[in-house]
């Protein structure tokens, strides 16, 4: 069958002859994928579509990618095993949803109804403050936080009848995958933030050694890169400073910290067993398969770490090997389903 998106030509002709000539051919995991076009090229990097092409020519199983034409009704495209997409709106969240409801064989990654719940900054944290991991080599907090919702002139009052510590980062409410939605700001002092604009999130900023842990999570496996991030603030700093900074994002590639060197109290990776229970619990509670967690380490505390933030899909194509481990997550896929459909009778 000739699947439709971006399958070469010469891809096509060589399954033809191969059906001419009584070749078996090898079997394919169809992954359509609807994504935005930065997205696109920051995933769909050559050496994963190269591994994809390996795995076809060296193995009984390989890995097609798809893309899926928006403006064409999903139903009539495909076949597909898997659907991978991050698009924004709700026209796409109906159509993903639908599509979902009549193709229960089909693996979506990931559910728009579980995505959304990342949309909303103070909901996404909210089952990790849900939960006890203090068996497990540490412990897993969130910061304190509020929300404001409207009135900037409110806020200095609001803040100090809440007793949160200053200082504090200011975040938009809402996630929608615009680069308005990503400013974080740093505020000295409670009046300075009358210059912002709500909806957002206010977190008491927690000292951290100015190292941040990007936790990668893919399916059942999970692979954690160092970030540089905001150094900590000194009390003298917090009492000469005043106004509102705006900063950089910190998962940019750039602030790789994995080959620093660094002081050994703040560069030590979370405990693996801390991270496999977190790792498992938010995948089962966010009903999520692909996500990252931002995680810093209290500064002076061992096994105290905090999430500050959960991002669906994240920049996977920043992340070492990621090919390897996506390309392996994806055949996993396909095993599983396999193992669950029940033996046809000989």
């Amino acid at each position: 069958m000739r699947l439709n998106g971006e399958i070469s030509h010469k891809e096509d002709e060589e399954d033809e002859e191969e059906k001419q000539s009584g070749v078996l051919q090898p079997e394919r995991l169809v992954v359509g994928y609807a994504l935005t076009s930065k997205k696109k090229k920051s995933f769909l990097q050559p050496k994963l579509e190269i591994l994809a092409r390996y795995i076809l020519t060296h193995t009984n199983k390989g890995i097609s990618f798809v893309a899926i034409d928006q403006n064409r009704p999903l139903s009539d495209q495909g076949p597909f095993d898997v659907v991978l997409h991050k698009l924004s709106g709700m026209e796409w969240c109906e159509i993903i949803e639908d599509y979902r409801q009549k193709h229960p064989e089909v693996t979506i990654l990931d559910p728009p109804d579980a995505i959304k719940h990342l949309h909303n900054r103070q909901s996404m944290l909210q089952d990790v403050a849900d939960l006890n991991l203090s068996d497990c080599n540490g412990k897993v907090r969130v910061p304190r936080q509020m929300v404001i919702t409207k009135d900037s002139l409110s806020i200095p009052d609001q803040v100090f009848e809440a007793g949160l510590k200053l200082p504090l980062v200011a975040k938009p409410l809402v996630v929608d995958g615009s680069a308005k939605s990503h400013e974080l700001f740093l505020a000295y002092d409670r009046f300075s933030l009358s210059e912002l604009e709500p909806p957002m999130l206010l977190q008491e900023f927690v000292n951290h050694g100015g190292i941040l842990f990007k936790i990668y999570i893919i399916g059942e496996t999970i692979k954690v890169v160092r970030r540089f991030s905001l150094p900590n603030v000194s009390k003298r700093e917090l009492a000469k400073v005043v106004g509102v900074f705006r900063f950089p994002r910190v998962s940019s590639a750039a602030a790789s910290a994995d080959d620093a060197d660094l002081d050994p109290g703040i560069a030590e990776l979370p405990p693996r067993p801390l991270l496999e229970r977190l790792a498992r619990e938010l995948r089962r509670r966010l009903g999520l398969q692909l996500f990252n967690i931002d995680m810093i380490r209290e500064h002076g505390m061992r096994d105290v770490f905090y999430v500050i933030d959960i991002n669906y899909f994240p920049g996977y194509g920043k992340m070492p090997d990621y090919e390897h481990l996506f390309t392996d997550f994806l055949l996993s896929l396909e095993q599983s389903k396999c193992r669950k459909r029940p033996a046809t009778a000989a």
